[in-house]
C-alpha cells in the first residue's frame, strides 16, 4: 500500500480495489449487531465472527470482513454502520 502525501503533510494510503477489508463492529447485543450488519451489506459474501467481550460484559465486538470495490463503498458502509442505533462504534 503506497502512501500519498496530503496538503496538511499527513498521508492517505493508496488502496488497490477490489480488496478484502475488515471492520470491527462494537455494540451491546450480539444478535442486534449481527442483524444490523446483515441489513446493510446486502447479498454480498461476508465473514462475521465473534471477537471480544468487554471486561464488564456490557459490550461485544465482532469482526466483519468483505470485499470492497471502491473507496466510496468502503466509507459508505462505515458511515451506515456507525449511524445504526444498535452499533456503538465501528473501527
Amino acid at each position: 500500500m503506497e502512501k500519498i502525501p496530503m496538503q496538511n503533510n499527513s498521508c492517505k494510503p493508496k488502496i488497490d480495489y477490489p480488496c478484502v477489508w475488515q471492520y470491527t463492529v462494537i455494540g451491546m447485543d450480539r444478535q442486534a449487531v449481527r442483524a444490523a450488519v446483515l441489513e446493510h451489506v446486502g447479498d454480498v459474501e461476508i465473514s462475521l465472527s465473534d471477537s471480544m467481550v468487554s471486561s464488564g460484559g456490557r459490550y461485544i465486538s465482532m469482526k466483519l470482513e468483505l470485499t470492497v470495490y471502491s473507496d466510496y463503498q468502503r466509507l459508505r458502509l462505515y458511515e451506515v454502520l456507525a449511524g445504526h442505533p444498535d452499533i456503538k462504534v465501528v473501527l
